[in-house]
């Protein structure tokens, strides 16, 4: 499970990077910290942060290097503040070493919290009227980015930050940049910092590397991935709008950390702490979900049923998320309950806006609306009946996967090989061999990792998976007018649930 909270960790450091600038600490630190047991020793906030400046270091660098094709690096004005962070980066790294978890992990925490309020309430950061490349270096420029510089530069080794966020509000505020330039020119600056604050945390605490490789490997290449897609996508629209869906994001990773890290446990009930914790989680996914969406429409002209297919792939890893978060069965029924009753009617307002065609397009008018609530209230019903009456949330995970896979795989290769449909009387006139066979495999192979992992036998596992995946691939050839997001999960759980039971009392 903690592997999943690195990718997320390292897909919000990396969307951060790209749009706004931000160090990587300030969104994977939190995460690392919270969420992730290895990282709570005494050197656990140390070594989030040495994976964090690791991962700033490339992403910094593609981030730069996307700005400076656009013209948007300017270091004319900030080769002194470079000079200083530098300097003063690898003092910052070595009293964080002594201060240990305490004063660093909650400086993180409200720092994300903090930025993301900054920009709500100004996305827009730049002065009006200003412009850094027609005004000289003066003496009042020149002390402001001593300072800062100075100030940032420990920061960047005592928070475990790469400084771009405070780096984007000196160039903003004081030296006259406008956002972008500002974000190019501080991610540009970042790329030597991070790389010195992680070589600086390696030196001091060799444990990093030694015991954390595959953490860093995989925060890297997310977070490099990631970077270089934002920052793309924040190349080719207005600055506002990305100082408003950065600020969105990060307020509310910030106040469910800060929740987390501090309250939960001591002042709720356990119902309300297990609620809160679980929604936090779920807030945290959908955000890295929708961004990382939105972006691969956006560059790589993902359209059609493909695009379809990825909304489709969100709803139902959303969840595989709330199952696996939550810890007893009325909670993912409540949170499942509670997404209905905000999605439907926002849904609802947003049909009569352009973008909402364009972004959905749907077969018929109502058409995601209606499929989400049947994927709601049968998921809860699911988990209501299978887990908690039944005592087998095996049995609706296993089914959740094997569907929502394998629905994606029937679509998308039935859409494009599909020449030949069912001829069956009662098969749906739309659905095909090549669909249902693609269908077939998939659920098959879907459910028997899930029963796999989970420790169930063989030769149980195997059945399972067989049985529940003719089930599924019949239900969904003869399920029409999009029904079988009702039909399909149900007959696979009670495929799955019966077929273990079998096997059990044997």
């Amino acid at each position: 499970m903690e592997y999943f909270w690195y990718i997320l960790a390292a897909l919000g450091a990396g969307v951060g990077t790209g749009l706004a600038g931000l160090s990587a600490a300030t969104v994977m630190v939190p995460i690392l910290l919270v969420l992730c047991p290895s990282f709570s020793g005494e050197y656990g906030a140390y070594q989030a942060t040495a994976i964090a400046l690791a991962s700033d270091i490339l992403g910094s660098a593609v981030t730069s290097a996307v700005y400076a094709r656009n013209k948007r690096v300017d270091l004319k004005h900030g080769w002194v503040m470079m000079a200083c962070i530098i300097a003063l980066s690898a003092v910052g790294s070595y009293a964080a070493y002594l201060v240990g978890n305490v004063v660093l992990g909650g400086f993180t925490l409200v720092l994300t919290f903090c930025i993301g309020i900054r920009f709500l309430v100004k996305p827009d950061t730049s002065k009006s009227g200003a412009s850094a490349a027609n005004v000289r270096l003066g003496w009042k420029q020149i002390l402001i980015s001593l300072f800062f510089g100075l100030t940032i530069g420990f920061g960047t080794g005592f928070v475990g930050t790469g400084g771009g966020m405070m780096m984007l509000v000196v160039f903003t505020a004081f030296l006259g940049y406008d956002l972008k330039t500002a974000v190019g020119t501080s991610t540009f600056i970042m790329t030597f910092t991070a790389l010195i604050g992680f070589v600086s945390h390696a030196l001091i605490h060799p444990a990093i590397v030694l015991e954390c490789w595959d953490v860093l490997l995989i925060c890297i290449a997310v977070a490099t991935a990631a970077s270089l897609l934002s920052a793309r996508f924040a190349n080719r629209v207005n600055s506002k709008t990305v100082g408003r869906v950065t600020g969105a994001i990060l307020t509310a990773l910030g106040a469910a950390m800060i929740y987390l890290n501090y309250f939960c446990g001591v002042v709720l009930p356990p119902l309300a702490q297990e609620l809160l914790r679980t929604l936090a989680v779920l807030l945290a996914f959908l955000a890295a979900a929708v961004c990382a969406a939105l972006l691969g429409f956006r560059f790589l002209h993902i359209g059609g049923e493909a695009r379809r297919k990825v909304l489709h792939t969100v709803a139902f890893l959303l969840i595989l998320v709330m199952l696996l978060a939550a810890q007893h069965w009325y909670v993912p029924v409540l949170l499942a309950a509670l997404f209905v009753a905000i999605v439907y009617p926002v849904l609802k307002l947003c049909e009569k806006r352009g973008f909402y065609a364009s972004l959905f397009q749907e077969r018929a008018a109502g058409e995601v609306r209606r499929s989400l609530v049947l994927l709601f209230a049968t998921s809860a019903g699911l988990i209501a009946l299978f887990w908690g009456a039944l005592d087998s949330k095996l049995s609706v995970l296993s089914a959740i996967l094997g569907w929502g896979l394998g629905d994606e795989a029937a679509a998308l290769i039935g859409k494009r090989y599909g020449r030949h449909k069912l001829r069956w009387r009662i098969a749906d006139a739309q659905k095909s061999y090549a669909g249902s066979g693609a269908m077939l495999l998939t659920s098959f192979l879907a459910v028997l990792a899930a029963l796999t992992a989970s420790g169930i036998p063989p030769a149980a596992a195997l059945c399972a998976a067989a049985v529940s995946a003719l089930v599924g691939t019949v239900t969904e050839a003869v399920t029409k007018k999009g029904y079988d997001t009702v039909t399909v999960p149900c007959l696979l759980a009670a495929a799955i649930w019966l077929t273990l039971r079998g096997f059990s009392e044997r």
